[in-house]
């Protein structure tokens, strides 16, 4: 063993043993993960040693007179025998030991800092999102200037994953939702007499709220967070940084294809979500209330006029945009490590979802009297 290695030796002496600690007793030696451990082991073998002999050390400094210290239980052993300057510096350790970091409640300029902070980052992801609204617009005229180049094989692949391969769960789903909503009205509307309202109050909910609303929040929660996990990794893997140096404008062959495709699915998912509704409905009401799916067929078209129809799918292209437009946000902010990626991810599911119904509400209130006058 190399001398300048800190140890601790014994000897035997008419009083008992004495614990011999050599070597270099400093943060350039205890530092090292396996000499540290050999320390510890030595240590641990002089037990309870009362006589310390601290001359044979070659060096010692403030982490080798604390590691002493610490093992003699922060007290004094009963015999010592060192030289003035290590006596000085134990003294130091024993005077000042270290304390475990307290952790005071902020002070109000501490909390207003934390809140500008806060306020700045909303700020800027307001003016990135704002951005890229503005980019998105930019590059849809720079594609009705010139279709031909458009990332049109882009937009059929995210048209299919986004559209067509959703059509089993927002079909299921709004089935169910049928089926509960006409079971749990059935129920009430017994007691008044007034089953054949059943079609009005389905028909008007399912078509202008429901239908719409059920399938942009399963399309943001499985396209929108599909969106920002694709992005993310491009940033991962520095894929973004390559399409940056090889001239390629991201926003025109990553954002622009999916808005186009989630424009064109989300009235389209969204009439077909409503249908699936409709005759889950139309099934329950036939079992509960007697209600026949020809009945149905007929007084739908004039308990709900066609506005409403076409209010939803206007409200679906909207929903469709932002859901994209905030997937793709977060996919962009997403910074080159997993758990940036991770959190972006859920960050880009709860706000489409947050933001798909606050549309739907601000679409409420502003076309309140649309479709209603039938």
């Amino acid at each position: 063993m190399p001398d300048d290695l800190p140890r601790i030796e014994t000897e035997r002496t008419d009083q008992g043993l004495r614990a011999l600690p050599l070597g270099q007793w400093t943060a350039g030696q205890l530092s090292v993960r396996r000499v540290w451990r050999r320390v510890q082991s030595a240590l641990g073998g002089a037990g309870s040693v009362a006589d310390w002999d601290l001359r044979g050390v070659q060096a010692l400094d403030h982490l080798g007179a604390l590691t002493l210290w610490d093992h003699w239980g922060r007290q004094w052993p009963a015999a010592l025998q060192a030289s003035d300057d290590q006596r000085a510096l134990l003294e130091r350790v024993a005077a000042y030991p270290p304390s475990a970091p307290s952790s005071p409640s902020p002070s109000l300029a501490q909390r207003l800092d934390e809140l500008g902070v806060g306020v700045i980052g909303a700020a800027l992801q307001v003016r990135d999102f704002i951005t890229l609204m503005g980019q998105l617009l930019l590059d849809f005229l720079r594609l009705l200037a010139a279709p031909q180049r458009g990332p049109w094989r882009d937009f059929s692949g995210h048209l299919y994953r986004i559209g067509a391969q959703a059509l089993p769960i927002t079909a299921l789903v709004g089935f169910l939702i049928g089926v509960v909503l006409a079971y749990l009205m059935s129920q009430v509307l017994r007691q008044f007499g007034a089953e054949t309202y059943i079609v009005n109050i389905l028909g008007l909910a399912l078509i202008r709220e429901l239908g719409p609303l059920l399938a942009a929040v399963l399309i943001a929660g499985r396209s929108g967070s599909a969106i920002t996990a694709q992005i993310g990794v491009m940033r991962v893997t520095e894929e973004l940084d390559a399409l940056r140096v090889l001239g390629i404008p991201a926003g025109f062959r990553l954002v622009l294809p999916r808005a186009m495709a989630l424009a064109i699915a989300m009235p389209l998912l969204s009439v077909w979500t409503t249908l699936a509704s409709l005759i889950g409905g139309m099934l329950a009401a036939d079992i509960t209330l007697g209600i026949t799916p020809a009945y149905f067929y007929e007084a739908l078209p004039k308990a709900v006029p066609l506005p409403n129809l076409t209010l939803a799918c206007a409200k679906a292209v909207v929903f469709g945009v932002s859901i994209a437009l905030i997937g793709c946000h977060y996919g962009l902010r997403v910074k080159p490590n997993t758990e940036s990626l991770g959190q972006g991810t859920t960050a880009s599911v709860v706000a489409s979802i947050t933001a798909v119904i606050l549309i739907d509400a601000l679409f409420a209130v502003l076309f309140k009297s649309v479709g209603m006058s039938g």
